[in-house]
This record gives structure tokens, sequence and C-alpha cells, in this order.
């Protein structure tokens, strides 16, 4: 092996390099240059020999710099025995071309000024370089097609230390790109790759004499990435005017433009899926029409989404809104009208009562008979009571299990939806949990994390923990439904773990507004959190509800915990010790919600709680209560005469969690004084039922038709029926619109018996086929009618508050077991609360629960006529 050749180290500073003071002083501290060991590669005759590097050694450098002004003074700068470094300020002027000609080795000054800085030797670069400020990045290209500007921006990447690749792969670190179109593009959008503009080079390069400046830094790189939609024409169709202006403020934000649906210079058509059916238009071939999952999903991962996955298909079924317009009865035989109603009702609540239980974990002979079907049979009871046939179980139980009796006790019913409610409430923190907090957690997102930790932790605050309490409550309630008996004690699960919800609730509960107030920030400040929150909120088990009207149910849960508790206490005998045990989970529940900041409440919502009770006669005054709200005051008629008589004005006031329901006084009694000296407006209306809004199964929008305008009805069942029952109104206002009021009411009976989704509970009916029409509702004659009506009825209204006179109810009695062919039973004082709570009325079907009234009934009339506090 022959022997090395001696090298010499120098260090050369070409003209204005030499002049530079804190140059000259930075050489002085660095000692030692890479440089690399060459093997020539032999070749054949008359061709040029090759050069490969073998590897890069270090050497000391003995004298620290060389001055000149010319290549030419040096003379040998080519010579062999020399590793000579040229130090140029310009890399612009006609000298570092010479030297780049002679394939001489030229940094810039930042290069040694950044080697001085981190005690590093000067580096070994095959090209020119300048500055550090791109080392180690790879760069790659896409969609340039002018070649001049191509060169440009790869010398200037290569001057800062940057590498190309000319195929795109994982170790591209950005890529540079002058179109969202492309094999490349797709890939980069995939792995999260940087996408950036050209500019980033050019404006790196200007900053090129700043010794820490990283042209990869997110903040000077944020400032040139590809925008979602550059080069992107955006169309919106099917969105409220609301939503339609942020999508399209968000489009211009994210390099996008927008035009009017249906314009050819439109690039995407941007579908809003669950209101749209069909397209306006033929679509032209390159246009993409897209679900809006694409618009958010593009904002969230900071590049343009691939189209094929979020491509709009038209739906092949009617809508969203199920119909029981099928359910249409038009058969002229009364009596079979008012079975069908009554099957009608009874279907209509099936679905979603079938069985609140999931399957046992282990099947075994002890429970072979299905608990669904039984609860199938005790909440719709017209299945076999109608046909008369008993529906079979599923399997023939063994000696040893118990079955539940088929009329379940008002007891097992309120349980049952303490069970249901609870379910529900740990499938809605679940969704919160998997489907917002753990990806905002998640290590590696696309384009980085969407939020802080600190941001993550106050807004889901201990939302885990409290699921974890729940998930535990959850099971122990499914264990007692499944076993049930009278005796097991209700109140001693609560028990059980109240230490935990004293932990767990008031943290979360008191931080609340400060988490909505996060939420609402980084909503404002971050549009990848925003549109993060458009795709997650837009999924089915959301049910269309925004994160921070997720985030309250645990504020409203605990209270409601506690109204069910005390329902289930109601309907405890006296004798059965959980009736003591109920007691004091209600008062552990009550302790729990001391230790949550009581100046939460809000003046102006009491004040509005104070204007209902003294408006309306007789409302109970338990419906004041801290933790609840009034939403809506609405204006109706009545149609049915299950609650008063049909044409009687009735107003609707609607609470977060329950309905009052009053009409309007015949006759007003004078006005009185409170106790502070100001007199008081008359009460006008007269309370008839406060309602739980969990008791509220279905509600339907009925129709417009000829003879049916704005007219609704709920199908409710309180937990001492076995039926439903219809109750249907006419709306006499024209605010707010009806499709509003319906959805108002469903989100907040969601809300109440904890499902996320409330469109499920919206059917759209043919006035025929619920039996309602407005049709004389509207003439000045009836009106004129029914004023003669009351007035004939004045004398016996007066001393109705208590009792119905007999007179009334005997005529309302004769008439229903002349239509039963039986003769009227001795429960008198029981009519008014029977007509508040039975199927009787419900378009005239006889009932045979006026006629026998069960014991628990009797029980409950009164209470019922009066108030119908029963879950308040």
């Amino acid at each position: 092996s022959k022997e090395m050749p001696q090298i010499e180290t120098r260090v050369v500073l070409v003209q204005e390099a030499g002049k530079r003071e804190e140059l000259l002083k930075a050489l002085e501290t660095v000692k030692i240059m890479e440089v690399p060991v060459i093997k020539i590669k032999e070749t054949s005759p008359g061709k040029s020999e090759e050069k490969l590097i073998k590897s890069i050694i270090h050497m000391e450098i003995k004298v620290p710099y060389i001055k000149t002004d010319t290549i030419e003074e040096l003379g040998d700068s080519d010579s062999p025995e020399f590793e000579t470094i040229f130090i140029v300020s310009d890399f612009q002027d006609s000298i570092f071309n010479k030297l780049c000609k002679a394939d001489c080795r030229v940094i810039g000054p930042p290069v040694v000024l950044h080697c001085a800085q981190k005690g590093e030797p000067l580096p070994f670069s095959c090209r020119p370089l300048y500055c550090a400020s791109m080392l180690n990045l790879v760069l790659c290209f896409t969609g340039f097609r002018k070649k001049d500007e191509l060169v440009k921006l790869v010398t200037l990447v290569h001057h800062m230390g940057g590498i190309i690749r000319r195929d795109f792969s994982s170790k591209v670190t950005h890529l540079v790109a002058n179109s969202t179109h492309g094999d490349k593009f797709r890939i980069a959008v995939s792995l999260g790759t940087p996408i950036v503009k050209a500019e980033w080079i050019y404006k790196a390069w200007e900053k090129r004499n700043e010794i820490d400046f990283c042209a990869a830094d997110d903040d000077f790189r944020n400032q040139f990435k590809v925008p979602p939609f550059q080069d992107c024409m955006l169309s919106f169709l099917g969105f409220s005017d609301d939503e339609k202006a942020n999508m399209e403020e968000m489009t211009e934000m994210q390099g996008g433009h927008y035009l009017p649906v249906g314009d050819e210079r439109c690039t995407h058509l941007v579908v809003e899926e669950s209101t749209v059916k069909d397209l306006p238009f033929e679509p032209l071939k390159k246009l993409y029409v897209v679900k809006q999952e694409w618009f958010w999903g593009s904002i969230q991962m900071d590049a343009r989404a691939g189209e094929s996955m979020y491509l709009f298909e038209k739906s092949e079924s009617p809508g969203l809104k199920k119909s029981v317009s099928l359910l249409s009865l038009n058969t002229p035989n009364s009596n079979r009208k008012r079975r069908r109603l009554k099957e009608t009702l009874a279907q209509l609540t099936r679905e979603t009562d079938m069985s609140p239980f999931p399957p046992r974990k282990r099947p075994s002979a002890e429970h072979s008979l299905s608990i669904g079907s039984l609860l199938d049979i005790s909440n719709t009871p017209e299945s076999n009571t109608t046909s008369g046939e008993t529906p079979k179980p599923c399997a023939r139980p063994s000696k040893n299990s118990t079955p539940l009796p088929l009329k379940q006790s008002a007891r097992w019913q309120v349980a049952k939806e303490l069970y249901q409610t609870e379910s529900n409430y740990v499938d809605i923190l679940t969704t919160i949990i998997q489907l917002f907090q753990v990806p905002l957690e998640k290590e590696g997102q696309l384009g980085g994390p969407i939020l802080a930790q600190e941001e993550i932790k106050t807004i889901f605050g201990s939302i885990p923990d409290i699921l974890d309490v729940h998930t535990k409550i959850k099971e122990d309630l499914e264990d007692l439904m499944m076993n049930w008996t009278e005796s097991r004690s209700i109140g001693d699960i609560i028990l059980k773990y109240s230490k935990d919800l004293l932990k767990t609730y008031p943290p979360f509960v008191n931080f609340f507004e400060m988490s909505k107030e996060t939420i609402t920030r980084c909503e404002k400040q971050k549009p990848r959190f925003h549109a993060f929150l458009k795709i997650n909120q837009a999924k089915p088990e959301c049910g269309r509800q925004s994160l921070a009207e997720l985030l309250i149910r645990p504020v409203q849960r605990l209270p409601s915990v506690a109204l069910l508790l005390n329902d289930i206490k109601k309907h405890t005998a006296e004798e059965n010790p959980d009736k003591i045990t109920l007691e004091r989970a209600i008062e552990s529940l009550k302790e729990v919600m001391t230790h949550i900041n009581e100046d939460k409440r809000k003046t102006e919502a009491q004040r509005q709680f104070f204007d209902v009770v003294y408006e309306v006669d007789g409302c109970p005054a338990n419906l004041l209560s801290s933790h609840r709200s009034l939403v809506q005051r609405l204006e109706t008629v009545a149609l049915g005469d299950d609650l008063c008589d049909r044409g009687e004005q009735v107003t609707l006031f609607l609470f977060n969690d329950c309905l009052e329901i009053a009409r309007k006084r015949h006759k007003v009694i004078g006005a009185f004084k409170s106790p502070h000296g100001h007199t008081r407006p008359p009460a006008s209306l007269k309370h008839v039922v406060l309602m739980p809004l969990s008791q509220i199964k279905k509600v339907l929008d009925i129709r417009e038709t000829e003879d049916c305008h704005k007219a609704f009805a709920l199908v409710v069942r309180p937990p001492t029926e076995l039926n439903n029952k219809l109750l249907s109104f006419q709306m006499t206002t024209e605010e707010p619109p009806k499709d509003n009021w319906l959805k108002m009411l469903c989100r907040h009976v969601a809300n109440t018996i904890c499902k996320a989704d409330a469109e499920n509970l919206i059917y759209t009916a043919d006035p025929d086929s619920v039996e309602v029409n407005t049709k004389d509702m509207d003439s000045t004659l009836s009106r004129a009618s029914r004023a003669i009506k009351k007035t004939s009825k004045k004398v016996t209204r007066a001393f109705s508050f208590s009792k119905t006179p007999k007179r009334a109810l005997r005529r309302a009695l004769m008439s229903h077991s002349a239509t039963e062919g039986r003769s009227p039973s001795s429960a008198n004082d029981s009519y008014i609360g029977s007509r508040l709570t039975s199927t009787s009325s419900l378009a005239g079907i006889p009932s045979p629960s006026l006629v026998s009234l069960p014991s628990i009934f009797e029980k409950r009339s009164h209470t019922l006529s009066r108030s119908t506090t029963h879950l308040i």
C-alpha cells in the first residue's frame, strides 16, 4: 500500500470576507476541518479520471487564515498538496463563479460563525455551502414546469445545506409544491410531510446571514405552507346561511376561493349530506362532489384531503325523518281505527323500549328467559292484550328462575328508567373520551398536535374519572334489573359510590365555564381544532351536538338522578327498607351538589322562573330548582280531549328537564299583593300537569294538509301507565317556527334521557294516521260556540278545583261504559286523574282503565290531577 501524501490545510478569506472582524476572531477558535479521503478510480484511456470519496477525516488547521483578493495571487489553488477552503461573502460574485468552475471548496461566513459557536470542525461539502439553515433537510419538488426556476431553487437549497431527492420517499422532510395535484402531493398528505411553497426557499435565503436561523422552524415554515384549498374553487350546497358564511370565510383563510353553486369554474361542490338527497344539476366530470367531512378534514390535516374517500353519493332512502304515514288508517270501521291507533302508538315507542339491557356476558340456563322480551311485553302490552296472544319467551325458564311478572310495578318502571338513562349517560361520556379526548392526546398527529396538553386538560377535566364511577353504577343497576325483586335496594347502589361522586363532580362542574371558554377560544384561534370539532360533531354518536353541549351532561346528571330517586321513593312501600336508604341516597347527592359553586346560578333565569310560578295558578312550588332553566314558552290550542277540552288555549313551558302544561283560566281572580307590597298581575293560567321530559317517548311532526295546520303531538307514557297517550296541539304563533320548536324539544328530551341523537325521537305523521285535525280551530263561529259552551260550564268549573262534579263525571263514565258495554265503577274521585294519565281519551278510545282502575292508579289520581310532580 502506498503511503498517503502529506496534505496541508489552509483557510483562505476572499476579498470582503477578509475585512470582517468577527470572522477573523471566529477562525482563530476553529482548529479543525473535515477533509475527504479520495480514491481515484482508474478509467480507460482518454476518459477523465473519476474521484470517489472514501471517507472523511478531521485535520488540524495550522495557520488560522490567509487573505487574498484574487485566486491568481495564490497560484496553487488547485494543488493536490493543499486542502483549501475558500470563504466568500457573496455567492453571486464573479470570483465565486470562478471558484465553482475550478471545483474549489467554498463556504460562506455564516458556516464559520456557526462552527465557532458550536465548537465544530469546518464541514466538508461537495458543493458550495453558504450557511447551515437547511442542514439535514431532505427536499422533493412537485408541479414545477419551468426548468430555470427549478434550477435556481435547487441551487439555493444546496447553498443552505439541504439535500434534494427526485423521487418522494419517507426520508423526504419537506415537499416543495407548485400544485396540489399528483402522486407526490397525495403521498406527502398521507404521511403528514410538511408541504410548502417555493417562497419558503427564497425567504430562507434572505435570512442566510442569521447564524441561529433554521428554515425548518415551525413558526417560519408555517408562513409558507401550501394551504389546503390552494387552486380550489368551492361551492356549498345544503347548508344554512350561517354555516355557509362560516365555510366561505374558512375557504379564503385556507387559500381557496368560493363561487355560487353551478358555476362551471368550480373544482369542488361541498354537500351537506344529511339535507341534500339529490343535486340540482348534472355535475361536470371534472367537478368533485364531496361530503362536508372532506372540507373539515382538509383543514384539520392542514392539507387537501384525497377526494375519493369523501365522494357524495345520492341516497336511495327518502331521508332522515322516519315516517309513520304507512300506518295511515283509512278504514271506515271506527273500532278498528281506534285499535289501529293504539297499535300505531305502541309501535312508535316499541323500538326504543325494546330492550334497554345488553346481552348477558355468560348465557346460563338460570336466566334463559330473555329480559328483552319481557320488557317488550311490559312496555307495550298492546302486543298481547289486543290480539289475545301471549308472546312466547325465547326459551323455557328453568325451575330456579323467577320470570318477571307481565305487569310491572311503578317502582320497577322508574328503576328501569334510572338504568336506561345511566346506560345512555355512560355511552355519552365514552363518546366524549373516544371521539374527542383520545385523538387530541394522540402522539404523531398529522400536521402536529391540534391542542396543547394544558388546553386538553382544561377542556376535559375529570371526565375519565366520572366515567369510571358511572360505569360501576351502571353495572350494579344492570345486575339489579336482571335479578329484580321489589325488596332489592336501589339506594344502596348510590350510597356505595357517594364518596367517588363527591371526589369527581365538583372539580368538573365548578370549572365547566372555563372548559367552555377554552373550547370557544381554541375554536376561534385554531382552524384545525374548529375542523376537528366539525368532523366529529357530525358523527351519529354525537347526535349533531357540539362538544360543549355534550360536556354539559355531567352538570345536569346528578340533579336528574336525584329526581329519579325521589320518584322511586314515591313508588316504594312504607315497609320497604329501601324507602329510608333512598332518602339517604338523595341526601348524599344533595351533599355533592352543595360542593358545586352556587354562584353559577343566573339571576335572570331565576326571574323567569318566578314569572312562570306567578303566572300559573296551582304551579307546583318544586318547579323552582337551581339546576333548572326555562328554555321556551309556546302558545297552543289543544287538539285532543286528554288534558283539557279540545280548542282550549294551552301554554307549554319547556324547561331543560320538564314540560309545564297550563291552560288559559276561564275566569281570572283579582290581582293580589306580594309580600313586598308590589301588586302582581293576576295568574292568567291554570296548572294542568308538570311532565318530566323522560315521559315523552316520541314527538310527532304532523304534516300540513288542508284540514291540518301547524299541528304536532307528543306520545307520552307516565310510569304508572301501561299504554301510550297522545297529546296533540296546534301552534298559534309564528315564532318559533314549528320545525325549530320540535328540534328544541327533542334535544332537551334526549338530554334528559342521556341520549345523544335527538333526531330519532322525531317522526313525521299524516294527520289521519293519528286522527288529528285543526278543521274547526280557525273559524270565528267555532270560537264563539266554544265560548258559549264554556260559559255554561262556569258554575261547575268554579267549584271543580279539588273534585269534578258528579254529574259531569257520571256523564263521562256513562259514555265510556256504554261503548265498553260495562257499568261504571265507583271510581268517581279518580276521574280527573284518569283524564290526565290514561289512554282513555285518546281520540275517544274506550279504555278499561276508566272502568276498573287499578289500585295503584287510585292512589295516584289526586296527586296527578293536582300537579303530576312525581318526577320533579
